[in-house]
């Protein structure tokens, strides 16, 4: 531990790895789509009603290209019925509400389209007061089905009853499965466990469904969430970069391992690069950085048991590749220390001005007193917000650049006055 966070302090070179030429990454704040946003229409969110005209439910109706963007800000309460966007080529822009932004709860966000962009939200759906393995079981936000280009970026999803943020392809094989899928510098914690689910016990991070191929996991966090930290499903693909593990219950990264029940399907294909894993006292004492099997290439990878005894890479040795399987050309990665300061510093929703729940969550992720929950109640509960209400003008022209400068207002604070 004492080397990453001395390290912090260091200005540290990218470090270059190979290129795949099939597929582009984009270091832009709001990267680009493959549609005119200047073209798109403006569809407008001012109630925080669950549905009806202006709410969130009926714009994502809306047909056509569209950017969302919300004239309120506060709670915005699913009655446990989650959100579905079916319609391309979309912009969910969280970062035009006003302060402190928009929490969604008591469900989802469910994405069965393709070149879609969702920044700043905050999903937190909860049991919602239902029963132990009662069946409500939401993700916080999920893509399903044969979509393209979607991203998924600076959002915190947080108790959810199957994953918090998962690149599903849960389509039939012959309609084609899910690719190029990136969830970015998402806070992505406190899975609740002994809950809702019909399983029970459930409290998972991240699925990379069977099929789902070309998916990025890049800049994120991942906290007190008991599995899939997260884990990459046969015939899947994809590269983890630069996240951070904290307080995993029985496995940090994971990927299935083939057995008599799964036929021909091959290994995951994965590129496990610069990322951080910190025990907490609870996690599971004969776990490793990752587990299971892949054609996997790992280089950087540090992690940390809870008494300060350096975690082995892999559980079970296998044979690990030279190359990476798998990377989108443009991608640098960063070290271990880089990796620490900025996840820490600019992951989940709204970043320079926190809510209460993203930054306890942080807080307990760097001093190991994160715990695994069953109930949002034990850490407080739902949100309480007093909405606000400010319309937003949107430019006709240039609404790239000004979605990028809305977004990084709120992810690099304001210098004090004594250092400008």
């Amino acid at each position: 531990m004492r080397s990453i966070l001395a390290a912090c302090l260091l200005v540290l070179a990218p470090v270059p790895l190979p290129l795949s030429a099939a597929w582009v990454w984009q270091d832009a704040i709001v990267p680009d789509l493959g549609f005119d946003l200047d073209q798109a229409q403006v569809v407008k969110v001012t109630t925080l009603g669950d549905d009806g005209p202006g709410s969130l439910r009926e714009a994502l109706r809306a047909k056509g290209p569209s950017i969302i963007v919300f004239d309120v800000a506060g709670v915005i309460e699913l009655d446990q019925k989650s959100l579905k966007l079916e319609e391309s080529q979309v912009v969910i822009a969280g970062q035009t509400a006003p302060s402190p932004g928009i929490t969604i709860i008591k469900g989802g966000l469910n994405i069965e389209a393709s070149q879609v962009l969702v920044q700043h939200l905050r999903i937190r759906p909860g049991d919602a007061g239902m029963a132990r393995k009662s069946g409500w079981e939401p993700d916080g936000i999920t893509t399903y089905g044969n979509v393209t280009k979607v991203w998924i970026d600076h959002c915190s999803a947080t108790w959810g009853l199957d994953e918090q943020i998962s690149a599903s392809s849960s389509a039939p094989l012959e309609e084609g499965q899910g690719h190029q899928i990136v969830i970015r510098n998402c806070l992505i914690a406190e899975g609740l466990d002994n809950s809702s689910h019909s399983k029970g016990p459930h409290s998972k991070g991240t699925l990379v469904m069977d099929g789902t191929k070309e998916v990025a996991l890049v800049g994120n966090l991942y906290a007190s969430n008991v599995e899939r930290n997260p884990v990459f499903k046969l015939n899947t693909s994809g590269v983890l970069v630069n996240n951070v593990i904290a307080n995993p219950g029985q496995r940090a990264i994971h990927a299935s391992v083939p057995d008599e029940t799964t036929g021909d399907l091959p290994k995951a294909k994965v590129s496990v690069v610069g990322n951080v894993v910190l025990h907490g006292d609870r996690s599971k004492s004969t776990s490793a950085i990752f587990e299971g099997i892949a054609d996997g290439y790992f280089k950087d990878n540090e992690g940390w048991f809870w008494d300060g005894k350096p975690l082995p890479l892999l559980r079970k040795p296998f044979d690990t590749l030279p190359e990476p399987p798998v990377w989108p050309q443009g991608l640098q990665a960063q070290s271990p220390a880089s990796t620490l300061w900025h996840v820490t510093r600019f992951a989940g929703a709204r970043p320079a001005e926190r809510d209460a729940i993203d930054q306890r969550i942080i807080r307990e992720s760097l001093t190991g007193a994160g715990h695994i929950i069953d109930s949002q109640e034990q850490v407080g509960g739902y949100p309480r917000i007093t909405p606000v209400v400010k319309a937003m003008e949107v430019p006709a022209t240039g609404r790239r650049e000004w979605l990028e400068k809305l977004a990084k207002e709120l992810e690099i604070a304001p210098l004090p006055p004594e250092t400008k």
